[in-house]
């Protein structure tokens, strides 16, 4: 089942390693739907996270009171169909007024196979890419042939 992800990256721009990159998936939250205002919470969407706590609140009074149940039902329903539903836009809303960038809109299977699609996507800069150490360290240079397979065998044969 193939889903839409938004790929968002940071106000100042991206990074070199994209680790401020975010790719939020577009569409229904269980957790959102089954946990409202903690989902809301967890994602800090703060006055969202109030408003359903206040809802929810107000549907279980409601629902305590004799001929008002199904009204109570329906508002506390209607907090989790609305987060379930629309958590992820009010995230990618949220991040959207504080800077940042919507960068692209990938159709993939999985969040692991849209990431790959992105990253794969971007041309690096031979420059600006950290190069890795390849220093030799004096401790090791003698140890050769000393280590073992799995704890089993010495790479030179002994036990």
């Amino acid at each position: 089942m193939t889903s839409s992800y938004l790929v968002l990256t940071a106000p100042g721009g991206t990074d070199v390693t994209h680790e401020k990159t975010r790719v939020i998936r577009d569409g229904f939250t269980l957790l959102g739907f089954l946990f409202p205002w903690l989902w809301l919470l967890l994602h800090r969407l703060w006055l969202y996270a109030i408003a359903a706590f206040l809802l929810q609140g107000l549907g279980g009074v409601l629902m305590d009171r004799p001929g008002l149940w199904p009204a109570g039902f329906a508002i506390t329903l209607g907090t989790c169909i609305l987060a379930g539903f629309e958590g992820q836009n009010l995230r990618i809303r949220n991040l959207a007024s504080k800077g940042w960038n919507e960068e692209a809109v990938i159709t993939a299977d999985s969040l692991a196979t849209a990431e790959e699609i992105y990253f794969s996507n971007i041309e690096t800069d031979g420059d600006r890419m950290p190069a890795p150490e390849w220093e030799r360290h004096p401790h090791s240079a003698g140890r050769h042939g000393n280590t073992t397979s799995l704890g089993l065998f010495g790479f030179n044969g002994g036990r």
